[in-house]
């Protein structure tokens, strides 16, 4: 039986059979799992190596695990190591998951220099496992050059991967603008960068003014203070002819080397650690609340404050009295 210490020192000597294993230790909910896990990372950690985080999310049908596979080989004949974490939507009744991305990305899973990784959603905020970014650095310690976190669907919510992912990359199709209505300017104002998907045969003209579309829609957005010139930009790429995947991973590398020279970079890791406080005390105190002790008091405030026996402030009060929380005056 491998030890927690030499399970980090196996991770961080890129060892993949311990990363796999690290992760599903992260992923874990159970709470002496969890415990182990934080003393994981904090071991890892000391590695002190970073990856180029990208997420990448699109519309169903876009072409994303086709075209992660093709950009994941493009990475990897430059020699960089490739993680790529695919977070797939759980069942709300069964909370169970197809986890089929590894399965259709079957040239990138048989690359030395890649590592695949499918994850459940559990139905978290943004189709971003509550654990990704755990694994996002487990990966970091492994050494892998760039990770890629692809997302479940494309909505509000989505703007949580912006918190785990040093930029942002929106997969479109030909003429599928419509299917953004609604929530489009908000994901463009996210997006680093729109990729228009399919750019081959008959589709090719379509994908071009789609593109063009886009481009002039960029442009009425406000200028953002941590993109150069010329970002957010839209591009046309084919994930089935490998066209238009080098001329991206410029612009990719061309966005990265402005903002680390302006700052913007570490600027950015430093705000999405602080989200992430943040966001842990409040998983963890939703967590508190739905133990069986809690659930009980709950029902029973609740009872008392419906018949009007007590009011709705008090009752708070009193519940957050158990777990020791006072609501500032």
């Amino acid at each position: 039986m491998m030890t927690d210490a030499e399970l980090a020192t196996k991770v961080i000597q890129g060892d993949r059979r311990a990363l796999a294993r690290a992760i599903t230790l992260v992923e874990s909910a159970r709470s002496d799992h969890r415990a182990r896990a934080l003393a994981l990372i904090e071991a890892v950690g000391t590695a002190n190596r970073q990856a180029l985080r990208i997420g990448l999310s699109g519309t169903p049908g876009v072409g994303k695990s086709t075209f992660i596979e093709t950009f994941g080989c493009f990475l990897t004949a430059l020699g960089k190591r490739v993680a790529v974490l695919a977070v797939d939507p759980s069942s709300a009744r069964s909370g169970g998951s197809i986890l089929g991305d590894k399965t259709r990305m079957d040239r990138l899973s048989r690359d030395p220099n890649a590592f695949i990784r499918p994850s459940p959603s559990q139905s978290h905020l943004g189709g971003v496992s509550r654990r990704t970014r755990e694994a996002v650095a487990l990966c970091e310690a492994a050494g892998f050059d760039v990770v890629l976190i692809e997302t479940v669907g494309v909505g509000q919510s989505e703007t949580i991967v912006s918190e785990i992912s040093d930029l942002f990359l929106l997969l479109l199709a030909p003429a599928g603008g419509d299917e953004l209505q609604g929530v489009k300017r908000g994901i463009m104002e996210m997006a680093d960068m729109i990729l228009v998907n399919k750019a081959d045969g008959d589709l090719r003209a379509t994908a071009m003014r789609t593109c063009a579309d886009y481009s002039g829609a960029l442009r009425l957005l406000r200028k953002r203070p941590q993109d150069p010139q010329g970002f957010p930009c839209a591009m046309t790429v084919s994930a089935t002819e490998n066209t238009g995947i080098d001329a991206a991973w410029e612009k990719i590398c061309e966005l990265m080397q402005w903002r680390r020279d302006h700052g913007h970079y570490d600027r950015r890791r430093s705000d999405q650690s602080r989200f992430w406080f943040g966001e842990d005390v409040r998983q963890g105190l939703l967590a508190a609340l739905a133990h069986p002790k809690i659930q009980a008091q709950m029902e029973s405030l609740s009872q008392a404050v419906a018949q009007g026996d007590l009011r709705p402030e008090r009752a708070a009060q009193d519940l957050l009295d158990m777990i020791h929380i006072e609501i500032p005056q």
